[in-house]
């Protein structure tokens, strides 16, 4: 891969020309000095997205990187520019979300307690709806060592800021099924637990999330059911995993067992 960097900031965007500045601002304001890259995996935008890149590569405060594929969803994005990052950690930051401006410092320094290529796959962050209000639940203290699975037994729930080590992400890639764009990360960073790889949670709020109605999470429910393969994959490799707590995976197999029937009414009735 040609690591020459400490952070890649993994964009996957698809027509949020009117909202990166918003990115690209807290990216500048990083109180980071060691250097990073803003890599931009543009997922078949029809707007002017590569024309906006293009203006904040022209300023030169930070290192951009665009590249731009077919639409194929966030997962896909991902994937290809995990194989583009020259980041040893690689951070996904939506373009509809920001940075506060201690963030890869503070991820820099908690990076600093633990070892690449030992038994972590990164660090987490906290998530907020601005920078005093966490979203979600968090544990107590301020840090804790456990696979992502067992978030749940520590009172972490809701979206979290996940910086995982890029070949970890690049070992662990998202399954791609024809003919769809959506997949839960969940599925890969279960997988990615599977493998016996922690991560170190944190308790401090490092990157605001905006759930725009054009966003993903905003969505969610449609989106499963669209995209309804990727979707039973999903929900039948957690049920599937031994590892999990019963109780979550019965509720997993619900999920599976709801799901799989809509498959099936819409294959019997394509018109509903």
């Amino acid at each position: 891969m040609g690591v020459c960097m400490k952070f890649t900031i993994l964009t996957p965007t698809y027509n949020r020309a009117y909202c990166l500045h918003i990115l690209y601002n807290s990216l500048v304001k990083q109180d980071y000095k060691d250097g990073f890259e803003w890599l931009v995996i543009d997922d078949g935008s029809t707007d002017n997205t590569r024309e906006m890149i293009q203006s904040f590569q022209q300023e030169a405060k930070i290192d951009i990187k665009y590249h731009f594929t077919p639409n194929g969803g966030k997962h896909r994005a991902i994937n290809v520019g995990a194989k583009f990052a020259l980041g040893e950690r690689l951070f996904i930051v939506d373009s509809d979300d920001y940075l506060l401006p201690e963030a890869l410092s503070t991820a820099a320094d908690w990076f600093d307690t633990i070892k690449a290529g030992t038994d972590f796959a990164g660090v987490v962050g906290l998530k907020g709806y601005d920078e005093k209000t966490m979203i979600g639940t968090t544990f107590q203290g301020n840090s804790l060592d456990i696979l992502y699975y067992d978030r749940t037994l520590h009172n972490i729930y809701g979206d979290k800021a996940e910086i995982f080590y890029t070949d970890v992400l690049l070992k662990h890639k998202f399954p791609e099924f024809e003919g769809e764009n959506f997949i839960s990360e969940a599925c890969v960073w279960t997988e990615i637990a599977n493998n016996g790889l922690k991560l170190r949670f944190f308790n401090k709020i490092i990157y605001v999330a905006n759930y725009l109605d054009d966003g993903l999470s905003y969505k969610s429910l449609e989106l499963r059911k669209k995209n309804i393969n990727g979707t039973l994959y999903t929900y039948k490799r957690l049920f599937s995993n031994k590892k999990l707590p019963f109780r979550l995976r019965i509720r997993y197999f619900l999920n599976y067992l709801r799901f799989y029937f809509f498959k099936l009414t819409k294959i019997n009735n394509p018109e509903e």
